[in-house]
């Protein structure tokens, strides 16, 4: 009778064991996984987090927000919480912070977000954004341009949005730029960065810069929910176009 209470004794100490080593490898993953996406968020525990909010180009009041942009900031603060960071919202017209002191999701193209034009003029030289009222309008990237098209009876339709992760070095925290042709192409870019996370960080690493252009598929029907990555254009992107090329800083100031 002893060595059977014995052998229970030991058989449950050996489970208890056996699950709290479990427990703690479970926890160690979890961990360091929570560090990575820390990192490639650029959000340590504790820390502050810019949202950038644009404006809504339709409406007549300057504060305005599109409601698939304020979907967006709601989605970009769950994902900051989850990295234990405080959100900070702040209009587009109102930032007048550095880079790379805190880290940042700016969202929309240059003619909803002010900061979005200053981030594309230095950092993004290879891009413009051109919009024709009535149209999706088009993104040019280098010699590339990539035309929005509306639904129809022959066509899906299209809009494409710019993802971009800007590093500024020597250990400060980056921007991640969100420009949509729409506010819907905000939204859908925004759900690619949180759901692609980790195949972002193995393809480009935990600091790698990157930008890429992504299609958002009959958005009339499907919403933000159909997003296809088309290219990676970060070479073209952070390439100046040969007109600003030939000019001069001094030529450049106002």
């Amino acid at each position: 009778m002893t060595d059977m209470v014995l052998n229970i004794v030991l058989g449950l100490l050996t489970s208890a064991i056996g699950a709290g080593t479990g427990w703690a490898v479970q926890f160690g993953r979890r961990r360091r996984r929570l560090d990575r996406l820390r990192t490639f968020f650029g959000m340590p525990g504790g820390s502050d987090c810019l949202l950038v909010i644009n404006r809504h180009v339709s409406s007549t009041h300057g504060q305005s927000v599109h409601r698939n942009d304020v979907g967006a900031l709601m989605e970009l603060a769950v994902l900051v919480n989850s990295c234990g960071a405080r959100p900070e919202i702040i209009s587009h017209d109102q930032s007048h912070e550095g880079l790379g002191e805190k880290a940042e999701f700016c969202l929309g193209g240059p003619n909803s977000n002010e900061r979005t034009a200053a981030h594309l003029l230095w950092r993004l030289p290879g891009v413009s954004f051109q919009y024709t009222p009535g149209t999706w309008g088009s993104i040019t990237v280098g010699d590339q341009e990539y035309h929005g098209e509306p639904t129809s009876k022959t066509s899906p339709g299209w809009s494409y949005a710019l993802l971009a992760r800007l590093d500024p070095g020597d250990g400060r925290r980056p921007t991640f730029l969100i420009g949509g042709q729409a506010a819907i192409g905000n939204l859908a870019a925004v759900r690619y960065l949180v759901r692609r996370q980790r195949e972002l960080m193995r393809r480009h690493g935990a600091r790698g810069n990157f930008v890429l252009m992504l299609r958002v598929i009959n958005p009339a029907r499907y919403g933000p929910d159909e997003v296809e990555l088309v290219a990676d254009v970060t070479a073209a992107a952070t390439t100046p176009a040969p007109a600003a090329t030939s000019q001069s800083p001094a030529a450049l100031a106002p």
